[in-house]
């Protein structure tokens, strides 16, 4: 957008496509805060508006998951975590595995559900997931909130579980879920206007991935029990990322430099992937939406 003076001294604005693919253009999002931050409450508020319990949705769905979880993988399949109590091994793994999660699968429909706002108003469209985004990490905060408070409660009890010095570097393992869970929705929002099948292989996409992202198990006993098959886990960012996040909370795991700089390797591609056909989609799917 750039503004342009008319021989009569008058100043119009003018509206083109963005020069470049790679463009995240984020003075332009800057001059639009205002919307961003209205966007990031409306997610927040809205979501939750009609429900009886609210915003306690944020923690019952991490609880009863790593509940079930713990009767399904640590009482009768066996799967052994060590000093750290199987609940709060899985609570860990949900808490990181959700926020990839609900970035992943809540930007992945942005231009369908908000065609007739694109369609009607100017904005930079790359607000509407980076609002998402943001709305999240309120969901994430109450959740790891719950982690804290159960870690608090079986450290009370005389659980041998400490935090990893690496706690330091958690913000950046939360910005590398972010922006790998923004990449793909971007990737996939401008497939879906094309190819609207898609929205329904995601929902079920995303709930095989999670069962290859060691939420509710540690990398090693994958590579130890199915050797043949491990490629499947080690080749999946979000299990380095997962497995790194317990490292940092519960001290408990193993820390894999080689694996974890794949993870940040690959998210960065994914990332400007997503952005360039996000951009180049922008600029077209009001004619296939």
């Amino acid at each position: 957008m750039k503004h342009k003076r008319t021989n009569n001294n008058e100043w119009l604005i003018e509206i083109t496509p963005k020069r470049s693919l790679f463009e995240l253009n984020l003075k332009e999002v800057w001059r639009y805060k205002d919307l961003l931050f209205l966007f990031v409450k409306r997610d927040v508020v809205t979501l939750y508006k009609q429900t009886i319990l609210g915003p306690l949705w944020y923690i019952i769905q991490p609880l009863f998951t790593s509940v079930i979880f713990t009767i399904v993988f640590n009482n009768i399949a066996g799967i052994n975590t060590g000093n750290v109590p199987p609940f709060l091994f899985n609570l860990a793994g949900v808490t990181s595995w959700n926020y990839f999660r609900e970035c992943l699968t809540s930007t992945s429909d942005t231009f369908k559900k908000n065609a007739n706002l694109f369609g009607k108003v100017y904005f930079p469209r790359i607000i509407m997931p980076i609002s998402i985004v943001i709305s999240n990490l309120l969901k994430f905060a109450i959740q790891l909130g719950v982690l804290i408070i159960f870690y608090g409660y079986f450290y009370y009890k005389g659980y041998q579980i400490t935090l990893n010095k690496l706690i330091v570097f958690y913000p950046l393992l939360v910005i590398t879920m972010a922006l790998l869970g923004l990449g793909l929705g971007m990737i996939i929002s401008s497939m879906v206007t094309k190819y609207r099948d898609l929205t329904f292989l995601v929902s079920f996409g995303v709930q095989l991935l999670m069962y290859v992202s060691a939420v509710m198990y540690p990398i090693s006993l994958v590579k130890e029990k199915l050797a043949s098959y491990s490629w499947i886990v080690e080749y999946n960012p979000m299990a380095y990322i997962i497995e790194t996040s317990r490292v940092m909370l519960l001290n408990d795991g193993e820390l894999s430099v080689k694996g974890l700089l794949f993870s940040f390797v690959l998210t960065i591609i994914v990332f400007f992937t997503g952005l360039v056909i996000f951009n180049s989609t922008e600029k077209s799917f009001i004619d296939t939406v």
